[in-house]
């Protein structure tokens, strides 16, 4: 796990089959960067994050994808 992926506490609850209880962990993101004048991938991938303008914050499910998607705009964001 990168430095720039940190994990926050788990705050999402999902049934199994079993009825025990999962709980999900989130990860929250800060982008402290403008997308201006990057690479339409890195624009893309802020949008797919749900971030646009600076400052703003979005609590995100602690998936791969999302893992590979913060790697790539790591210098764009913040792992609160």
């Amino acid at each position: 796990m990168s430095a720039a992926v940190k994990q926050n506490a788990p705050d999402k609850e999902v049934k199994a089959k079993n009825n025990k209880t999962l709980v999900k962990s989130t990860v929250k993101v800060k982008q402290i960067a403008s997308g201006a004048g990057r690479l339409k991938k890195q624009i893309a991938t802020l949008k797919g994050l749900g971030l646009n303008k600076i400052n703003r914050e979005v609590e995100l499910e602690d998936t791969v994808a999302v893992r590979g998607m913060i790697n790539k705009v790591k210098h764009l964001i913040k792992v609160i």
